[in-house]
């Protein structure tokens, strides 16, 4: 198949002008679409009415269907939709508005009074919650709320009886290795687009999920040999995943990504000092083990104002960085491009979603999107990308103005 897509964002990545720019859209779970938002925009579209399927249940993203990818132009895909594809890997659910849609079937949700519960773990147990009006789950159980235990020999289970553990497809935990292979190897050759493959690997979230995030964060400052005895045991693991999940797909993605949210909206949640003694040293080990294993680039989804953190992150090993939150203290484009733009690849930051897409005419998002395309695109090292995933209530005349926008810059 025809791979000018992947070739563009390569280039991209690469920091070389690509013909046009790249076009992110639902790549990975932090650039999709809310599934109500999602089923307005198909009828805005004139798009024949389909089942909308909700891949992602703690955020409820969409699955977004090929004629929609073809119609916006998108270049990326997300390696879980070589998976889940018959009938019967699905279940019909309702979304907060009424809205029919499929789910997962492995996904265990259960109505309780007023509230939906997911359920999850060993033993099974509420990990998340979603209550009247809200358009995702809330984390509900912290397997370490009440401290860190003297042994982590049970970590691997305790990370899966958190909920960031309920798995989008591909669940690893019901397929085999072949499996995984061969899914991830019938995906590359139906598709031009470029592949992005979601590991996760965090190292300051992960944490957070287990002790919560205010425990967390104190015991930074207040335990630090604990957190560095928790995050020793926790790098260990991850590389053995890496190991696993690089063994069986690393010929078939072309993007890796790793989280770890570090930023606020006024800047970051550490110091670069905190930075450099609890983080980078583990992330450096996790980059250079995947350069290793594979012909990858490496994207990071880092949320908030990270400006501080960036030269460090670029010398830990991240090649690209998501979502940009332009928003944020720190983050304005021009001096983000000018300081960073050569040597680490911005990927997001191409339209607002806290004030601009959600509030704006559709003439005001389409300034805004040419403006940061004029900023961002020069030289490569730009995929565009919404500031994280579109959510609820979004218009389809705004989400289309901003699509249109690329489209336009693209053309000329």
């Amino acid at each position: 198949m025809e791979a000018k897509s992947r070739v563009r964002v390569l280039n991209a990545l690469n920091h070389i002008q690509p013909d046009k720019v790249p076009f992110d859209l639902s790549g990975h779970r932090s650039s999709g679409i809310n599934p109500q938002t999602y089923r307005r925009l198909r009828q805005y579209l004139g798009l024949p009415e389909r089942p909308v399927k909700v891949y992602d249940i703690i955020q409820q993203i969409a699955v977004l269907d090929e004629d929609f990818l073809d119609w916006a132009g998108v270049d990326t895909i997300e390696l879980g939709r070589g998976f889940s594809l018959a009938d019967n890997d699905w279940k019909p659910w309702t979304l907060a508005d009424g809205t029919d849609c499929l789910i997962p079937a492995y996904v265990d949700v259960r109505r309780e009074g007023d509230n939906w519960l997911l359920y999850g773990g060993s033993p099974s147990r509420t990990l998340g919650i979603q209550k009247p009006g809200m358009n995702f789950f809330d984390q509900y159980y912290w397997p370490y709320l009440n401290g860190v235990p003297d042994t982590l020999s049970s970590l691997e289970q305790d990370i899966n009886n958190q909920l960031w553990a309920i798995s989008s497809p591909p669940n690893l935990a019901i397929i085999d290795e072949a499996a995984f292979r061969e899914g991830a190897k019938a995906l590359r050759a139906s598709t031009g687009r470029a592949i992005v493959g979601l590991i996760g690997n965090s190292m300051h979230e992960l944490p957070q999920f287990l002790c919560r995030m205010d425990n967390f964060l104190m015991l930074m400052a207040s335990e630090p040999q604990t957190v560095h005895r928790l995050q020793d045991a926790l790098v260990e693991i991850h590389l053995k995943n890496l190991e696993y999940y690089l063994g069986a797909v690393g010929p078939y993605i072309d993007i890796l990504l790793m989280v770890d949210d570090l930023g606020t909206q006024m800047g970051p949640l550490l110091s670069p000092r905190m930075y450099r003694e609890f983080l980078k040293p583990h992330h450096s080990v996790l980059c250079n083990r995947v350069k290793e294993l594979a012909d990858v680039k490496i994207l990071l989804h880092c949320c908030g104002g990270i400006r501080q953190l960036l030269d460090d992150l670029i010398d830990a090993g991240f090649d690209a960085v998501n979502p940009v939150q332009i928003s944020c203290k720190g983050m304005e484009t021009q001096g983000l491009k000018q300081d960073f733009g050569d040597r680490l690849c911005f990927w997001g930051g191409g339209c607002d979603t806290q004030r601009i897409l959600p509030d704006a005419t559709p003439e005001e998002i389409r300034q805004h999107v040419l403006e940061q395309l004029e900023i961002f695109s020069p030289g490569g090292g730009y995929v565009f990308q919404q500031v994280h995933n579109i959510m609820a209530g979004i218009s389809p005349e705004n989400i289309v103005a901003m699509i249109d926008a690329v489209k336009d810059f693209n053309r000329n």
